[in-house]
């Protein structure tokens, strides 16, 4: 038998016939569902596998005043079609004012939901996230959310692949959103596009899970649908114990050590990033491709796109990043919003205090991750700096309710999109690693964690 990749033997496993393959695990969420749910009802249809279907309410959701009513009409409106939609149609729901609440893609993981050789869908484009477990995870749209919701099935046509591979061992203050948006900037954010990807090397496998969460939830910023990390004994360390994993975990971990790629295994394409070379990053325009070190200048524009960018930045091609003074700071979000992430901020905030005049929000991904945080004492750190320590959502990484930038206002973020306007109306957003976001909090200005820390 021809050699094989982890996507080759999950793709062949859920083939249900040409360009058609089975759903796993259906994750639903309040934004991208009322429309489809409307189409089951209008066919007369019901959910096909409410069983393999899990929703909760995590874009729209305010962070605060979580005990009161929601004060936005949109948001307001949003969830009790959801909740309405669920009862209606038997679907499992994470309450909104429940201890299951959070971040879809943080929920999965915390739950023992997300396993080794799954198929998984959402309907939003940071579904990759799961691929961190050896998963293959796609982000679909409205129209797919339907066909999944009735038939448990996606129409999806196989990709090439592209393995990309983290060679060299991290260096003081750089994490995976560093070598994430290395990748992006090396690549650029087309980089991807057509390819299904797989992240190897021995820089990915030193990660935690957490970090391999934070790599897979950007690989749709490169242009990809998917992106996975083959599972291995990080990965099943994570698993054990977790309230939906398979009662027989010996028998489960035997089956998924079956999603490796063969070592003779060919890729449509390779790339290799040299995580020797990596510094903590910063992003400087309006995607995730345009970044730099930190203590590197705002660079020349190559194009019309990124002379746009700099204007809209309020940044001239030169100028040092490091010092560049921010309005807001936001910790939290699907790609750093876990407890790991956290700690890693409180590392830099604990015993220090936040620069008077900024404004800096801690947004648990999960109530779960909040409940932990608690109990470590993270929060009662966060509060003691001067951070506002939330309930669970996705907050200012999308902006969809009063957790905004007023305009012209700049953000240190730990989110996964600089896009114009993503953060509030002319907010102006900076990617960035939660260790460098907390030291922007402390400085009031975009700084080099190292210089924090040692």
């Amino acid at each position: 038998m021809a050699a094989r990749t982890a996507i080759d033997r999950i793709w062949d496993e859920h083939l249900v016939a040409d360009d058609l393959i089975f759903c796993d695990l259906h994750l639903v969420q309040e934004v991208s569902s009322p429309q489809a749910f409307d189409e089951l009802r209008l066919a007369g249809r019901g959910v096909r596998r409410p069983d393999r279907t899990v929703a909760t309410a995590d874009h729209a959701v305010p962070t605060a005043g979580r005990a009161l009513p929601i004060a936005d009409d949109m948001a307001r409106r949003q969830v009790e079609a959801l909740e309405r939609n669920v009862a209606d149609f038997g679907v499992p729901y994470l309450r909104y004012r429940s201890s299951g609440q959070g971040i879809v893609h943080v929920i999965g993981p915390d739950l023992g939901l997300t396993q080794p050789g799954m198929t998984i869908m959402c309907g939003d484009s940071h579904t990759s996230t799961h691929g961190a477990f050896g998963a293959l995870a796609f982000g679909i749209g409205t129209s797919e959310v339907g066909h999944v919701l009735a038939t448990q099935t996606l129409v999806q046509v196989r990709q090439p692949q592209l393995r990309v591979t983290f060679a060299g061992t991290r260096g003081a203050g750089v994490t995976a959103k560093d070598m994430v948006l290395a990748l992006i900037r090396q690549i650029g954010t087309a980089g991807a596009t057509g390819h299904l990807v797989e992240y190897a090397g021995p820089a990915i496998e030193a990660l935690s899970m957490e970090g391999r969460m934070t790599v897979c939830n950007m690989t749709v910023e490169a242009g990809a649908r998917a992106g996975l990390v083959a599972a291995d004994d990080t990965t099943f360390a994570y698993l054990e114990g977790r309230s939906c994993v398979p009662a027989d975990y010996a028998a489960a971990v035997a089956r998924w050590r079956g999603y490796r790629t063969d070592p003779d295994a060919v890729f449509d394409r390779e790339v290799v990033v040299d995580v020797d070379a990596l510094a903590p990053t910063v992003t400087w325009g309006t995607n995730p491709g345009q970044s730099v070190p930190v203590t590197d200048p705002v660079p020349e524009p190559a194009d019309d796109g990124d002379a746009r960018a700099l204007a809209y930045m309020g940044l001239t091609a030169g100028e040092p990043l490091l010092g560049l003074p921010v309005d807001r700071v936001f910790i939290g979000s699907c790609t750093n919003g876990r407890i790991e992430d956290l700690e890693a901020a409180a590392a830099v905030l604990g015993g220090r205090r936040v620069k008077d005049g900024v404004r800096v929000l801690v947004v648990p991904g999960s109530m779960a991750v909040k409940a932990e945080a608690e109990r470590r004492g993270l929060a009662d750190l966060f509060t003691a700096a001067g951070a506002e320590w939330r309930d669970a959502g996705c907050s200012m990484c999308v902006g969809m309710n009063e957790d905004i930038l007023a305009p012209g206002e700049r953000c240190a973020s730990t989110s996964n999109r600089n896009f114009e306007g993503r953060q509030g109306r002319l907010g102006r957003t900076h990617l960035m690693s939660p260790a460098m976001a907390a030291a922007a909090a402390v400085e009031g200005r975009i700084a080099d964690v190292r210089e924090l820390v040692g």
